[in-house]
């Protein structure tokens, strides 16, 4: 929308992410400027439980939601009448935690008289890079979190393509079962990467390429053997060697990881290789894909930790990209665990 000046307004939007265990909302301008990205996060609530307890994270959500919505709008000294739509995700995820969210964003739409954007959170993932760098397409993205592990290739703006996903445990979830079974709590991805770092040596341990051509992955083998060389060192009496465990598992995913990243760029001519998802704040993750794309001439983006985990920022640069091509929903939008990134795709091409 035009000004009087004949200057375009920026497009602000404010977004909710509720997924999962953190409650986050964000202002965002155009896309790509994040004016506040409050994250109220439940990690020591459930560090008591071993992991993500659904009907605790979703009172959790309840209890905080309002107070990080007001905050979001004060932080970024904006004024609900200034804003252009009301995002938020609409899965996939917890389903009691998304329905908090959602019933926010409904509400404050409704009593704002503002468009309602429903957003794919993988989709938020992945359009977090354009906080950092102007995206190009066509473009490769791999996709690293505790729920998905996926390789997904953007031919166009919005238009998602998945080449390959795990066909059992998302890296992220191999993590914490690999760091339960090493004596770690959760969330236990930070605890394996600084052993990894500390390790003389790497235990040797299988990398799983599935079959010739394969962008699939696979990592409950890889956290079978785990498993096996930490029973079998307590049954010969031994300790296990766990930072030398911790080093090798880390070892054998990631080098699966980038090998197939970069596969991928090249087979589709992809113009940028994109990391994100929370497991793209593994410091070893990081470290090889700068190597290896520094040596293949690959254009690498990689968020900074703030927007690797679930965060708002993201919601809202993903939102912003629908609403160019969209625009807003209906306010009888549902919350969806299953959510398909695919069919979340812009049509408006």
């Amino acid at each position: 929308m035009k000004t009087d000046t004949g200057l375009l307004e920026p497009v602000l939007i404010l977004a909710i992410e509720t997924s999962c265990d953190e409650t986050s909302v964000a202002i965002v301008k155009d896309g790509c400027e994040v004016l506040s990205n409050i994250i109220s996060s439940q990690i020591e609530t459930h560090r008591a439980f071993g992991g993500v307890v659904p009907e605790v994270a979703s009172r959790k959500h309840v209890e905080v939601i309002t107070l990080v919505i007001e905050e979001a709008l004060s932080t970024a000294g904006i004024r609900p009448q200034e804003l252009t739509a009301v995002a938020v995700t609409q899965g996939p995820g917890l389903v009691g935690a998304l329905l908090v969210g959602v019933v926010a964003a409904k509400s404050l739409a409704l009593a704002w008289g503002k468009p309602l954007i429903g957003t794919h959170h993988i989709a938020g993932h992945i359009y977090a890079n354009r906080l950092v760098r102007e995206l190009k397409y066509p473009n490769m993205t791999l996709v690293v979190s505790g729920g998905h592990t996926e390789l997904v290739h953007m031919e166009r703006e919005g238009e998602f393509r998945i080449i390959g996903r795990t066909r059992d445990d998302a890296v992220g979830e191999a993590y914490d079962k690999v760091a339960r079974a090493l004596g770690f709590p959760y969330p236990g991805g930070p605890h394996v990467d600084r052993l990894a770092h500390e390790a003389e040596e790497a235990f040797v341990l299988p990398r799983v390429w599935l079959e010739p051509g394969s962008y699939d992955f696979s990592f409950s083998g890889l956290k079978s053997a785990v498993l096996n060389a930490v029973n079998q060192s307590k049954m010969k009496g031994l300790t296990p060697d766990v930072a030398g465990i911790a080093r090798g598992f880390q070892e054998s995913v990631v080098e699966v990881l980038v090998e197939k990243a970069v596969r991928a760029v090249r087979e589709y001519n992809a113009g940028q290789l994109l990391l994100c998802g929370g497991v793209a704040a593994n410091r070893g993750l990081r470290e090889a894909l700068i190597r290896r794309c520094g040596a293949e001439g690959i254009e690498l983006i990689i968020p900074p930790p703030v927007y690797c985990t679930d965060n708002a920022a993201m919601i809202g640069a993903a939102a912003y990209v629908k609403w160019r091509h969209e625009g807003g929903i209906p306010l009888d939008m549902v919350a969806d665990p299953g959510f398909s990134l695919e069919k979340w795709s812009v049509t408006a091409y």
